[in-house]
Parts: structure tokens; C-alpha cells; sequence
């Protein structure tokens, strides 16, 4: 019986896409996302308003990307479509609230934004919890 040569990749792949999601999750969430929940006061008096839409409407889709977003990616929940708030949040940092930053002052955004835009394309990887038709993880 034939192997085929890609049945060993898989899970060095999966282990990989593993590893992408995990620490680019926790770097999001510990760096941005904690902190704004934290000190959220704090964060509404500071945050930039790039579009006029008010401080709460500028928060709120921060920490929904920033927490809520890398908590399912890190699952392997909904991925890819975890991927597309926090995507879209960091494109407006990088390309409105500062786009007057060098890009070495900007490269923990663009590495971010490399990281979840993979993740976007590739999807979790098998190593991910799995949920039932019936709602109960499988």
C-alpha cells in the first residue's frame, strides 16, 4: 500500500496553523484587547474616532476584535470568520489612525495583519475543537 507524501505533512501543518493561531491570538489579546476591557474608561476618554462615529461605536468593535475574535481562533471556532473584524480593525489602524507611522514603527500591526490574514486563507488546521450539529462539541 502506497503512502502518500503529504499524509506526514499534516501535521506538522496542523501543528503549525496551531501555533500561528495561539500566539497570534495571545499577542493580540494580551497587547490590545485585556487592556482596553481593563481600563475601559480609560480607553473610551483615549480612543480615536477616525470616522466620527463616537467613542463607544470605536471601542466596541475594538474589543469585539481584539477578545472576543482571538478567543474563537484560538478554539478553531468560526476562523476564518474570526479573522475578518480583527482584519478589518487593523487596517484601519495601520491605514487611517496611523498612517503616518514608518513601517518599522508599524510592524507589530502589519505582523499582525500577516498573521491573521494567513490565517483567513489557510482556515484552523485540524487541531481546533469541533462542534456538533446539535450544539455539543465533538
Amino acid at each position: 500500500m502506497k503512502t502518500s507524501p503529504f499524509s506526514a505533512i499534516s501535521p506538522r501543518v496542523d501543528a503549525g496553523l496551531f501555533f500561528l493561531r495561539l500566539t497570534g491570538s495571545l499577542l493580540l489579546l494580551y497587547v490590545h484587547g485585556l487592556p482596553k476591557v481593563l481600563h475601559f474608561s480609560n480607553e473610551l476618554a483615549h480612543i480615536e474616532d477616525p470616522f466620527g462615529f463616537g467613542p463607544w461605536m470605536s471601542l466596541l468593535p475594538a474589543i469585539f476584535a481584539e477578545v472576543v475574535c482571538p478567543l474563537l481562533i484560538i478554539a478553531g471556532v468560526a476562523t476564518r470568520l474570526a479573522c475578518i473584524p480583527i482584519i478589518v480593525v487593523l487596517l484601519v489602524a495601520m491605514l487611517v489612525v496611523h498612517a503616518d507611522w514608518s513601517l518599522a514603527e508599524g510592524q507589530f500591526g502589519w505582523l499582525l495583519l500577516i498573521i491573521f490574514t494567513t490565517l483567513l486563507l489557510t482556515g484552523p488546521g485540524n487541531w481546533r475543537l469541533r462542534v456538533a450539529a446539535k450544539g455539543a462539541l465533538a
